[in-house]
């Protein structure tokens, strides 16, 4: 299998050289640190060079948002039916509460996770995705505490915050399953939109005000999602955003989403398909994000500033740190989130002027589960690891 992925690594196209054709016998991927600093910097730069005006750029964005959702295998769309949620154990907590949730994405396959919601008003609030990153173990997923963390301010503020699993962690992961499938990227990308699907179909939530933000593997859902759809209206993604990285695994690149006979692109890029709507990237000094200031950030400006609203992109560079989503990197978020949903910070501050997170309670992983002994799984849940079958609009009709 090593050796597999190393022929397909040295396969992969370099800066903007030619692209793979579609009778290609294997697809050819970017993955991990797939070039230097050096050749993604110059990468964006012929990007750049392909386009000078708005009318420009929108027209190579809808190219790659359509190679995207070609190459992770979601196009044509999977038929998306009505979603019947199943929710229950509602916890109250100071100023907001948590409930388990899961939805059925493909037939049998159920994602799990976690509502965090405020306890005070009845909306309808602005919504925001919160996925995770690859933080194993128990302690790691939608329970690390960083992520517990921003969900609960976040709700306490006055939003609906939804914390949700990747494939083979949290739930699924004590079912059995792995997070190594043949179509993990498909999976969990159309996950994050059934998702986003139930969120807005919410009565408590305001459909025109969504967010999404996320760390590490939940930066690149973050930015992924943004891209292909547009019901996202801010972003935070958060030490992720890299010209030279591609994502360490195949939920991020395992599938030819960055090359192909029709586009070339990497995920500075992708993250800018956000503008003109509202976007935040932050980075630190100690990963592959080290040099977003200097490089994908200023390719985003460019961007927005071509759209006319350069204002609404910004980067909260933080260089003697590392890659996570700490305190100073969730405070930034929420200064962002909040003056692009609308989120009134009044009574969240604290004396030194930062977003208060003392009252949050860290849930222990039995309290967060969404089944159990007591809860069992769904008589028709998939065997764990076995294949998925996407739905077509035709046969979901029959």
């Amino acid at each position: 299998m090593l050796q597999i992925c190393s022929v397909l690594l040295i396969l992969a196209v370099t800066c903007a050289g030619p692209a793979a054709s579609d009778d290609d016998p294997a697809p050819r991927l970017r993955q991990g640190s797939h070039q230097s600093e050096e050749a993604g910097r110059k990468q964006l730069e012929e990007y750049a060079s392909t386009f000078d005006s708005a009318p420009q750029w929108q027209k190579r964005a809808a190219n790659i948002r359509q190679q995207i959702l070609r190459g992770a295998g979601l196009d044509p769309m999977p038929a998306r039916p009505p979603i019947v949620p199943i929710i229950h154990d509602r916890r109250i907590y100071d100023g907001y509460s948590v409930e388990s949730i899961a939805i059925e994405t493909v037939p049998g396959f159920y994602l799990t996770g976690s509502i965090y919601r405020p306890t005070e008003g009845d909306g309808p609030f602005p919504g925001v995705l919160s996925p995770h990153g690859h933080s194993r173990g128990e302690a790691g997923g939608r329970k690390r505490d960083q992520n517990q963390i921003r969900s609960a301010v976040l709700a306490r503020m006055g939003a609906v915050v939804i914390g949700y699993d990747m494939v083979g962690f949290g739930d699924s992961l004590l079912a059995g399953w792995k997070h190594e499938h043949p179509k993990l990227l498909p999976l969990q990308t159309f996950n994050s939109i059934r998702m986003l699907d139930y969120l807005v179909s919410r009565e408590d939530v305001d459909a025109e005000r969504i967010g999404i933000t996320g760390s590490s593997g939940g930066g690149t859902q973050s930015f992924l999602l943004t891209a292909i759809d547009d019901r996202i209206t801010v972003s935070v993604p958060v030490v992720m955003v890299s010209a030279h990285f591609f994502g360490g695994c195949d939920c991020e690149s395992g599938h030819p989403i960055h090359v192909s006979a029709h586009h070339d692109t990497n995920n500075a890029e992708i993250a800018a398909l956000a503008a003109p709507r509202p976007m935040m990237l932050i980075s630190c000094g100690d990963d592959w994000t080290q040099n977003t200031d200097q490089v994908e950030f200023p390719y985003a400006q460019r961007v927005y500033r071509l759209l006319g609203v350069e204002e609404k992109v910004e980067n909260l560079h933080l260089a003697g740190e590392k890659h996570d989503y700490g305190s100073s990197k969730r405070q930034g978020a929420y200064t962002f989130l909040a003056k692009h949903l609308g989120i009134d910070t009044d009574g969240h501050l604290g004396t030194d002027g930062s977003f208060d997170e003392s009252f949050v309670t860290q849930e222990t992983w039995q309290r967060m589960r969404v089944f159990d002994e007591k809860r069992p799984w769904p008589s028709d849940a998939l065997a764990p690891n076995s294949d998925v079958v996407f739905p077509t609009k035709q046969s979901d009709s029959n």
